[in-house]
């Protein structure tokens, strides 16, 4: 995996970027794997324990992430990750999933980050197990629960 070219920031979404985040698609392969930008942004808007960013490369948004902080459980978990289809393969996607961990990391009990995928062809499993999540036994409404270690 090469490293990105342009340096990999989260942003937040605002009202002149929502449009352009929405339009970002993973491949068709791989849209029965996330849900769309949009339905995810719809639901952070609903869910105090969401945050979520933008995934930029230098100045072009580029992906969407979305994490579940409960701080009162702890949990800290990656709920949505994608790269849009024309980005991948660049290294945005390892570098932004470091920067999504490093938001976790210093949070009140945070120990180990979580993330569900669905095991099909195709699916994240390897980026996430080269990114050191290893599977926790669990399945939960027919998702792999993984965990890293901070």
């Amino acid at each position: 995996m090469s490293t990105p070219a342009a340096a990999v920031t989260l942003r937040e979404i605002t009202a002149e970027t929502v449009r352009t985040v929405c339009d970002l698609q993973v491949r068709p392969e791989q849209q029965a794997f996330v849900a769309s930008n949009a339905v995810s942004i719809a639901q952070a808007h609903f869910d105090a324990k969401a945050w979520f960013r933008a995934i930029y490369a230098g100045e072009e948004p580029v992906g969407f992430v979305m994490l579940s902080l409960d701080e009162k459980t702890p949990e800290y978990c990656i709920w949505r990750f994608m790269i849009d289809a024309r980005h991948q393969g660049r290294g945005y996607g390892r570098a932004a999933l470091e920067l999504a961990i490093d938001a976790i990391r210093g949070r009140p009990g945070a120990t180990e980050v979580l993330l569900s995928y669905v095991p099909a062809p195709g699916g994240p499993e390897a980026f996430y197990r080269q990114a050191g999540f290893q599977p926790t036994g669990q399945v939960i409404e027919g998702e792999v629960v993984m965990k890293r270690l901070l």
